[in-house]
């Protein structure tokens, strides 16, 4: 089992940046391919963003490449995502979850927001403009 606790949401003006972070406890996060999802108001939650087991590769959501960059730290079990150039179609409830990557065929899905087995409670982030 993970747990996984997220912080950093709040109120921005469009154009700010924020950065979220995602806290793991449990056993073997350096195993976990993450990723971030968001949820906006009447709208299915969508995939944001994903790194994998050891940091080295990472994948975006169109709407967000360029401007979100997801890291992690193994040391510290957490999982970061900066946010730059924030607009206010990035409001939405920001999830943080976890993969426990196995097959290459899951650790293909989980780079494409596939498939993830623990979730966070999410953290708001409103964007004003």
């Amino acid at each position: 089992q993970v747990q996984l606790v997220e912080s950093g949401g709040g109120l921005v003006q469009a154009g700010g940046s924020l950065r979220l972070s995602c806290a793991a406890s449990g056993r073997s996060f350096s195993s976990y391919t993450m990723g971030w999802f968001r949820q906006a108001p009447g709208k299915e939650r969508e995939f944001v963003a994903a790194i994998s087991a050891s940091g080295g590769s990472t994948n975006y959501a169109d709407s967000v490449k360029g401007r979100f960059t997801i890291s992690r730290d193994n040391d510290k079990n957490t999982v970061y995502l900066q946010m730059s150039r924030l607009k206010p179609e990035d409001t939405a409830v920001y999830y943080c979850a976890a993969d426990e990557t196995i097959t290459t065929t899951q650790r293909m899905g989980a780079m494409i927001g596939r498939g993830y087995d623990y979730w966070g409670q999410g953290t708001q982030v409103t964007v004003s403009s």
